[in-house]
């Protein structure tokens, strides 16, 4: 019987250390989680336009193009910057689609992706403080 009890003992304590490690791992990895969604974007309107230069089908006369200064908001749970974005864009026929609201996210300073007229971006940004954004309108092809 006390070979048991030190065997048993012996498991019990492993199985701590193996548990302990794990959640050293967890709380390590949600450390880097958070530091990766609080370093603010420091381009943020040249990596915007980086970016629709590409996204939108035609980049050339957006018009109404405003955006607002980064800010730490939650999305999905989850406090990181983010920037306002609202513009009006070509379709590929030609016409303007509407104003669009879209809440671009970073990610370790970058832009990560963005979330496009949905419930997100008019709630997140309802009380944006918009400038004009005449980079985005002077696009080129």
């Amino acid at each position: 019987m006390p070979e048991f009890s030190r065997i048993a003992a012996l498991t019990v304590t492993a199985v701590t250390l193996a548990l302990g490690g794990c959640n050293d791992e967890w709380l390590n990895q949600r450390s880097r989680l958070r530091e990766a969604n609080t370093t603010p974007p420091v381009n943020y309107r040249s990596d915007i336009v980086a970016f629709m230069h590409t996204y939108l089908n035609d980049p050339t006369g957006v018009r109404d193009a405003f955006v607002a200064e980064p800010a730490m908001r939650s999305l999905e749970g989850v406090d990181r910057y983010t920037v306002c974005l609202r513009y009006n864009a070509k379709k590929s026929g030609g016409q303007y689609a509407g104003s669009k609201d879209t809440l671009v996210l970073f990610r370790d300073g970058r832009l990560d992706r963005m979330v496009d007229n949905t419930r997100e971006p008019r709630e997140a940004c309802k009380d944006a403080a918009y400038q004009p954004f005449p980079e985005l309108e002077h696009m080129q092809r």
